[in-house]
């Protein structure tokens, strides 16, 4: 793929504190004042741009870290959330009325999942589930009321890549909204210029980095977040899953050394995956030339960001999955802990924790198996030396001989 520094657009945003400090100011307020009532009238009305009027719906700091992640992202706008799962529910509910259809991959986080399988259908808003890599079933599947396809990137917890550029190719034909939820890969996939319409992330991940604050965005066309802030209409306005100010300069913060972070967790998860699969695991990880979408993530991703710091073993049971992960953290290895993104390796059995909310027989018939380990790889300096300490534990416990 054509080479795109986002690490560079993201530097290139200049703020300075009202004090002339580095970092910009954070705005304490919930609340802001107008210098006449004709302003405070129009902002209401939709027309007063630039003016603050209250913090749900937009306060400075949420401003600038929307800003930067919507160049992170290459989208006119973004809009910052208090969640990732406040990003998502406010991009269907904004996109879908009662009577709608979405087309949903079927890997996906299970907080998603289990809203577009059980929260929506009351609403009368049905999400038919298929393999996102199946284009006649999916093509086969649209209806004259569909109005979403919905996917993420790199899908969790399998780590099986969506080919963008056909997504993007189905959704023209029939004038549906390409969703990509990119998570699992910032800076290493760039959704929108594969063709998708908006992009969401949980920043409680990989962009913030540090397991110390909860966030999502939501980034797309400015009309389209305009929309979700319509203080009349507006999804996100009305149903307030707002981010904090404070929250919002921290992970402003922990943004600008994303694409240090990113190379690391790449470079790591690439050398650990490579090594596992060598002593014989059952190992996912799209760098991995047995991986099924290997060719097609090296055609989309930006190469120096790598492949991701994602990566699974699958050791059967669960029973061997929750001993390998006790053992591991009794190491200091890493934590025994769901989420990602951390300077420390996370590991989690999927089937019993972030995809617990799909039925057991649903989880089995995508490949999520019981003994199915999500690693979060960290940013050990010694890769080599946490590599010879993993394979001990996994001898311990019989995984390895």
């Amino acid at each position: 793929m054509e080479d795109f520094n986002a690490a560079n657009e993201i530097q290139d945003l200049q703020y300075f504190g009202e004090f002339g400090g580095v970092n910009p100011s954070i705005s304490d307020s919930s609340t802001y004042t107008f210098l006449s009532a004709k302003t405070m009238f129009d902002t209401f009305e939709g027309n007063g741009e630039g003016c603050y009027l209250y913090s749900r719906h937009s306060s400075p700091m949420n401003v600038y870290l929307a800003q930067a992640l919507a160049k992170m992202e290459n989208t006119a706008a973004a809009n910052v959330t208090s969640s990732g799962m406040g990003a998502i529910t406010t991009v269907l509910l904004q996109l879908c009325k009662s009577g709608d259809h979405i087309i949903s991959s079927r890997t996906i986080y299970g907080g998603t999942y289990a809203f577009l399988k059980n929260f929506l259908p009351p609403f009368q808003i049905e999400t038919t589930f298929l393999d996102i890599d199946d284009f006649e079933a999916l093509e086969n599947s649209i209806r004259p009321n569909t109005k979403i396809l919905y996917c993420e990137s790199v899908s969790n917890p399998l780590l099986r890549v969506a080919d963008l550029r056909r997504l993007s190719t189905l959704c023209k034909k029939y004038k549906l909204k390409l969703i990509v939820d990119n998570t699992f890969s910032p800076l290493s996939i760039s959704p929108i210029r594969l063709g998708a319409d908006i992009v969401i992330h949980s920043l409680t991940k990989f962009i913030n980095g540090s397991s110390d604050s909860v966030g999502g965005v939501y980034c797309a066309s400015q009309e389209f977040i305009d929309e979700t802030k319509n203080v009349n209409s507006g999804a996100c306005m009305l149903l307030g899953p707002t981010m904090d100010s404070l929250r919002s300069a921290s992970i402003l913060k922990n943004l600008r050394t994303l694409h240090i972070r990113m190379k690391q967790h790449s470079c790591n998860a690439l050398y650990l995956a490579e090594r596992f699969e060598q002593d014989g695991l059952k190992v996912s990880y799209p760098g991995l030339i047995s991986h099924p979408n290997h060719e097609l993530m090296k055609s989309i991703m930006h190469e120096a960001y790598g492949f991701g710091g994602l990566m699974t073993v699958d050791v059967e049971t669960t029973e061997r999955a929750n001993e390998l992960m006790e053992l591991m953290q009794a190491e200091n290895l890493g934590y025994l802990a769901v989420s990602l993104g951390f300077y420390k390796t996370l590991f989690s059995c999927s089937g019993s924790s972030t995809s617990s909310e799909i039925p057991e027989e649903e989880r089995l018939a995508m490949g999520i198996s019981d003994g199915l380990i999500r690693f979060s790889i960290g940013l050990d300096d010694d890769i080599e030396r946490t590599y010879r300490k993993m394979r001990a534990c996994m001898q311990k416990v019989g995984i390895l001989k």
